[in-house]
């Protein structure tokens, strides 16, 4: 090891997200050194169809690394280590010798294998399938989309079965391209959103592989979420020799990242959707309000697990009244324009514009604007909006509750519409719980670079992690308990008619 290898001390967070690469630097005192996003392409070859080219998403983590680095105006050898955090359904599938992608990513939001779905439904296989991984049977998940690639790809299955390809999740193939194809790993968090892993074993289940027709040799190797992995060779932007140290999925590293580390605690991120997820502690809790069960994180040994819902429209809501009905003109404007009125009158907006996810799982719902009157302006519809998206998330923590049999004693929050107070204040009043905004809300980067660092021990602990954590903004309910629910009785009113 090098000296400089030796004095090495900012931890380096790859964001791999659904439409750009956050790279992030961190130094020890979690000061945060530089942080720049590079978006790629999307591509949209049918309805219902998202891919991504691997090149693309490759080209853009080289690009926000090295813009990364000249910000904070470091070299490559200064840095201790590498955390990864992923858009995680994503598949990818690529020659073994040659490094090259076999085709496009298929992106979590894609939904080409619905009719394969359907048909497993229609067999009874979802009761096995819940139970063994705690998801439901859907083409978000990774299992399906990897049997459509090995199935209309030319050759793919044969190779797959020779060992010649490797699948995996984007942190599976930015690890492989980070160590000049060393590792093929992937971490327990990632693995189990693939609907191939058992939940308690953390291991491939046989089951699983022959019902979606996986051959095991196309498998990453499952890791914990903080260990090296390898270390970097061959990439341009980096020197050789830098560990790479931690991964975790997105939503479970925004969790890891707003130092969620006692059962109990929950955080949810507002981007585009909105993902809600409670640490649960040691053992998997079976969901039965329609939420998810996962692996939140390994580390040390130990395996913490979650409970996990999903609203699908959060700020994509606010997108839909900039570009669609051209209110605002930029999406921050809703705050602004929202406040234009006391309230929102009696009108409910349920921004099922893409069905309703947990704990609804209504696929057939649709968008919804009730309450309407002559007297109703664009400031009432803005404030119904911001409203609706606090809802969906009073929803699924009131499933939290019910299933992990314990309540939410503070309400930790990130992603970009975090940044909205308004939003913020009416989801601590129809929750009747504090809300803790960071003061960082990219708290997805955040925990990357945490889980390196603790493998790097540029950290020492979690509990050093927890006593560096800084709330920026504590929202406290005002709301009276008979005003909460008679906003509950409209919201489930509007809900039912959605």
């Amino acid at each position: 090891m090098t000296t400089s290898r030796r004095l090495a001390s900012y931890v380096l967070a790859i964001d791999q997200g659904t439409t750009g690469t956050t790279a992030l630097i961190l130094d020890q005192r979690l000061g945060v050194r530089a942080k720049v996003n590079v978006e790629f392409r999307q591509i949209f070859p049918k309805a219902g169809w998202v891919e991504h080219d691997l090149d693309d998403v490759w080209g853009s983590v080289l690009a926000a690394v090295q813009k990364a680095l000249r910000e904070a105006g470091l070299r490559g050898a200064e840095i201790a280590a590498i955390g990864i955090t992923n858009q995680r359904e994503t598949v990818a599938l690529w020659d073994r010798r040659s490094g090259k992608p076999v085709h496009n990513a298929i992106v979590w939001q894609d939904r080409r294998t619905t009719e394969q779905c359907v048909r497993l439904k229609g067999e009874g296989r979802e009761e096995t399938i819940r139970a063994k991984t705690g998801l439901v049977l859907d083409p978000y998940f990774s299992a399906t989309k990897l049997d459509w690639l090995l199935e209309n790809v030319r050759g793919a299955r044969a190779k797959a079965e020779a060992g010649q390809l490797a699948f995996g999740t984007v942190d599976s193939y930015l690890t492989w391209r980070l160590t000049g194809g060393a590792a093929h790993v992937t971490d327990v968090s990632n693995a189990s959103r693939t609907l191939l892993m058992e939940l308690r074993g953390c291991a491939w289940d046989d089951e699983l592989l022959d019902l979606f027709r996986v051959p095991r040799e196309v498998l990453p190797e499952i890791r914990s979420s903080s260990e090296v992995y390898g270390e970097t060779k061959g990439v341009r932007v980096l020197p050789d020799g830098i560990p790479v140290c931690g991964i975790a999925g997105d939503q479970q590293a925004a969790l890891f990242g707003q130092a969620c580390f006692a059962p109990g605690d929950a955080k949810c991120t507002y981007g585009t959707g909105a993902f809600l997820l409670q640490n649960v502690g040691p053992e998997p809790v079976v969901s039965k309000h329609g939420l998810l069960t996962t692996v939140a994180w390994r580390v040390g040994g130990e395996t913490h697990y979650a409970l996990e819902g999903s609203a699908f429209i959060a700020g994509a809501a606010v997108q839909w009244l900039r570009d669609q009905l051209k209110i605002i003109e930029k999406a921050s404007d809703v705050e602004a324009l929202a406040r234009t009125v006391k309230d929102s009158e009696d009108v409910v907006f349920v921004p099922a514009l893409v069905g309703m996810g947990a704990p609804h799982w209504r696929p057939g719902a649709r968008g919804l604007i009730s309450g309407i009157t002559r007297g109703t302006s664009a400031g009432h519809l803005a404030r119904a909006l911001l409203e609706g998206i606090a809802f969906q998330i009073h929803d699924l923590v009131e499933a939290m509750v019910q299933d992990a049999g314990r309540k939410v004693p503070a309400f930790r929050v990130d992603g970009g519409a975090s940044a909205n107070d308004l939003l913020m204040q009416f989801q601590a009043d129809i929750l009747g719980v504090p809300v803790e905004r960071p003061r960082m809300i990219e708290t997805t980067a955040l925990g990357a670079a945490f889980l390196a660092g603790l493998a790097a021990g540029v950290w020492s602990s979690r509990e050093e992690i927890a006593k560096s954590f800084k709330v920026g903004k504590r929202f406290e309910p005002k709301m009276k308990q008979d005003e909460r629910e008679r906003h509950l009785a409209k919201w489930r009113r509007a809900v039912q008619s959605a």
